[in-house]
């Protein structure tokens, strides 16, 4: 299952964000360090399902479909909130970046309003500028990473050409256990000067930061969008950083909250809600509802939270997803289950990655492919494409 890992500092909204888009009850207070460890549930990412294009009624099994819009699951990491000099093991640093390498993309939850210190204590609102927040988290990310890679780094160098070996597998092997593939460290160094024999401790962060920004890409979440100060932040932030989304994890909250309660219909990711029951809310809840509907979804078109976690996957990861069926003219797999999986992949992916994905003995026995909505064969490196309904022909 794709992870993805929540960070930031301290009281900035990070388990808000985390059970607004889970449904967990991790704890929640106002101090540092409520997270002691990094907590992990299951969050979905939402793509449009073929099922009502085919008119069909699906039965998924590793996913849920809601009136035409599919599920997907994906596994959200919460982890605790960092300070200045947790590379160093301040707070409950070096634990926490371990934590973090684990995951595919990085949603950095920040104060939006500026409510909270460089440590996440309480200030009064707007006296903090959360571009400081950023630059900080990055470079706490960015330097725990290269003290990994900087270990031993003159007997590296010494093996590398005493053994005429590989610099790339020599800073694979180095980073081993951080989910950072040979063929990232590849791509990383190509912007730096090509004979490490001459890198100096600049070369080696910039060669870190290449290799974060490709194997862990960055977002921010600018939390707390509601609040008065947070909007002129918002667009200073916007103008410096890519992949930045408004967010209100609270309104989330209490969106998904009345939904579960049948009090309202709400589907996360949507830029509206409908009230269902007005006669069992009370003022304060019409009150709050209109307060969401007018400074977040109205502001922003949705609060945020589904739109991060959608963004991460499909933006950043650049996946898509296919459906595996058995029969191509019913769209079922042997149980009678219509498009029954979607499937999280890679753009550029082909039928046989697909194949191994579904079961490593599928992939060894595969043959070829049929897209089932043209019902014509496809050949083995045919190029996936997302919503694509496909049939796995395999030798008996």
């Amino acid at each position: 299952m794709l992870q993805i890992a929540v960070t930031g500092k301290p009281n900035v909204g990070k388990s808000s964000f985390f059970n607004s888009a889970t449904s967990s009850a991790v704890e929640m207070a106002n101090y540092p360090f409520t997270t002691i460890d990094a907590n992990k549930a299951v969050a979905h990412v939402i793509k449009d399902c073929p099922c009502k294009e085919l008119g069909v009624t699906c039965n998924p099994r590793n996913s849920i479909c809601i009136d035409g819009k599919r599920l997907l699951p994906i596994e959200l990491i919460d982890v605790a909130g960092l300070v200045p000099g947790a590379h160093e093991g301040k707070g409950l640093g070096n634990k926490f970046l371990d934590d973090l390498m684990q995951a595919k993309v990085f949603i950095h939850v920040i104060d939006a309003s500026g409510s909270t210190d460089i440590e996440g204590q309480p200030v009064e609102m707007g006296s903090h500028d959360p571009l400081e927040d950023i630059e900080f988290l990055e470079e706490e990310i960015v330097m725990w990473m290269y003290g990994i890679l900087s270990r031993n780094w003159v007997r590296l160098v010494r093996k590398v050409g005493a053994e005429h070996l590989d610099i790339a597998k020599v800073l694979f092997d180095q980073l081993s256990g951080t989910g950072i593939a040979i063929e990232d460290i590849i791509e990383a160094k190509r912007n730096i000067n090509p004979d490490f024999n001459k890198w100096e401790e600049k070369d080696l962060i910039e060669l870190t930061r290449n290799i974060l920004k490709i194997a862990k890409p960055m977002m921010i979440v600018a939390n707390k969008a509601d609040l008065p100060t947070s909007e002129e932040n918002i667009k200073r932030i916007k103008e410096k950083y890519p992949n930045v989304i408004p967010a209100s994890a609270e309104s989330e909250i209490a969106l998904v909250r009345a939904n579960e309660a049948g009090l309202i219909s709400y589907l996360p990711g949507d830029d509206h809600f409908e009230i269902l029951k007005p006669e069992e809310l009370s003022d304060n809840q019409l009150k709050a509802l209109e307060y969401i509907k007018t400074n977040i979804l109205d502001k922003y078109g949705s609060t945020g939270i589904q739109d991060a976690l959608n963004y991460g996957i499909f933006t950043l990861l650049e996946n898509i997803v296919v459906y595996p069926v058995q029969d191509e003219h019913k769209y079922t797999d042997q149980k009678g289950n219509v498009l029954p999986d979607g499937i999280l992949l890679k753009q550029g992916s082909n039928p046989r990655q697909l194949a191994y994905l579904v079961h490593s003995d599928i992939g060894d026995k595969f043959m070829h492919a049929v897209d089932a909505r043209s019902n014509m064969r496809v050949a083995s490196d045919y190029e996936l494409k997302d919503g694509d309904i496909i049939s796995i022909i395999t030798r008996q």
